[in-house]
């Protein structure tokens, strides 16, 4: 009965703010799933491009299970995970229906009141920290869904604290696993009094969100827009900003998947 009522509430909220809602629900499914995985120690591991590439059961049926749930109840917005998947013969609780309640309380700011399905693209990374979850690091592991409006990150769905880094450092994080020269020199141009080498684009964002750190740095192509679009957009509600090393703001329209941020 409760999601019957949510499903009702939720039918005359904006078109944004039903996709939002909708998101944070079916993430946190998928962390359950991905969460059993890891208990049960079936990890399913192969290796996509190289040892620093690997994909795992956990994001597979993750990412079934969000761009399933997602499509069906918004079968003409785009949705785009980052593991070419099927989405055939799926379980039915991966067809699940449901909204969050509290992101439908929260009132939608009057210039997103009217946005249409096509002006919106979903990105989906169901395990962002893949390699760091294979050896059990769990707490690099983020699930991202964003939500680009016009090519621009609008949305994203994570609790979080935030706090003022500390003062009299430059703590900066970094890569963990795919350094090289470039990046090196990069951070170390940046004088930092500390640096945090961590996995997960997600994680990395998130840890400059909450005030952990006072910048990310990665000089070098690599980030997918599933892996920048959700902290991005949270990111700009405190004043933060995502750019190149020109200061070029990525852009999130719909493209090739094989398509690279840079």
């Amino acid at each position: 009965m409760a999601n019957i009522i949510n499903i009702m509430t939720a039918a005359g909220a904006p078109l944004l703010m039903r996709i939002i809602s909708s998101s944070v629900a079916v993430a946190n499914r998928a962390a359950n799933i991905i969460r059993d995985i890891m208990k049960k120690g079936e990890l399913g591991i192969v290796e996509k491009e190289g040892k620093h590439d690997l994909q795992t059961e956990a994001d597979r049926s993750a990412q079934r299970c969000i761009v399933a749930s997602l499509h069906k109840q918004f079968p003409n917005v785009p949705v785009i995970g980052e593991e070419d998947l099927d989405t055939q013969d799926l379980p039915a609780d991966f067809l699940e229906l449901s909204f969050d309640e509290d992101v439908l309380k929260c009132v939608c700011p009057d210039q997103y009141k009217d946005v249409k399905e096509e002006d919106i693209v979903i990105w989906v990374d169901p395990v962002d920290g893949t390699a760091e979850y294979t050896q059990g690091l769990l707490d690099h592991v983020t699930t991202l869904i964003g939500i680009s409006v016009k090519g621009v990150a609008k949305a994203g769905a994570y609790g979080f604290e935030r706090k003022n880094p500390p003062q009299g450092q430059n703590i900066i994080t970094t890569t963990r696993s795919h350094s090289d020269e470039i990046i090196t020199q990069s951070v170390e141009a940046c004088k930092p009094t500390e640096i945090l080498r961590v996995g997960g684009a997600g994680h990395k964002v998130l840890l400059l969100i909450e005030g952990k750190v006072h910048a990310y740095v990665f000089a070098s192509p690599g980030c997918k827009k599933w892996d920048t679009c959700a902290p991005e957009a949270i990111l700009h509600t405190i004043g933060g900003k995502l750019t190149d090393m020109h200061e070029k703001c990525m852009k999130l329209q719909m493209v090739e998947k094989n398509e690279q941020v840079t």
